[in-house]
């Protein structure tokens, strides 16, 4: 019987990208589905009290030298993005849109990789455009959802839901009830997959 996973992330997450792109791999193995769940990491971290570790010098020298080391790892393009932080509102919103018209794996290919693989301001309307227009996707409907108030309520909605499920920062994997966050937990998924 194929089982389910929910993964939570951020664009705006390098770790959340380290992690989406083990995802492949992990269906690949496992036959199992994966659930995404865009949620908005700040809001996530003002609920919670917690910080970005980017945010502290001692640590974000560490986890860049750590997101290096495992990007080479798994084979997948990292660089840090000489914009970050980079507010990611728009772009979650982007992705509830995008997970509604079934377009979220595109979607989040795209933006994964202007934001970590290939990094862009991923801040400027014009770039996230072209970036959008480069994955033939549709701009003017994409832009026009992430100011219309459900897709706006759906994102807060889903990251509140995720706060209630004890989620305190992305990315987090949930197999059932047990909980799994970090991008390098990922092994440890699949090893639980596995076993059942």
């Amino acid at each position: 019987m194929s089982q389910s996973i929910d993964f939570y992330f951020d664009y705006g997450s390098p770790t959340s990208y380290l992690a989406y792109k083990q995802m492949p791999g992990l269906i690949h193995r496992t036959g199992a589905t994966v659930n995404y769940h865009p949620i908005l990491l700040g809001g996530v971290f003002q609920q919670t009290s917690n910080q970005s570790p980017m945010d502290i010098p001692a640590k974000r020298e560490w986890m860049v030298k750590d997101m290096e080391f495992f990007a080479e790892r798994y084979g997948v393009p990292f660089e840090v993005n000489p914009y970050f932080p980079i507010n990611t509102l728009v772009l979650m919103r982007g992705a509830i849109f995008a997970q509604e018209e079934g377009i979220l794996e595109r979607y989040s290919d795209a933006i994964f990789h202007a934001m970590w693989g290939k990094p862009l301001n991923m801040a400027d309307p014009a770039v996230i455009g072209d970036v959008l227009r480069a994955a033939d996707l549709d701009v003017k409907r994409i832009v026009a959802a992430t100011q219309d108030a459900r897709i706006k309520d759906k994102l807060k909605t889903d990251t509140q839901a995720a706060i209630d499920r004890g989620l305190f920062g992305a990315p987090t994997v949930f197999v059932g009830p047990k909980m799994f966050f970090g991008q390098d937990r990922i092994r440890y998924v699949e090893e639980l997959l596995a076993e059942a």
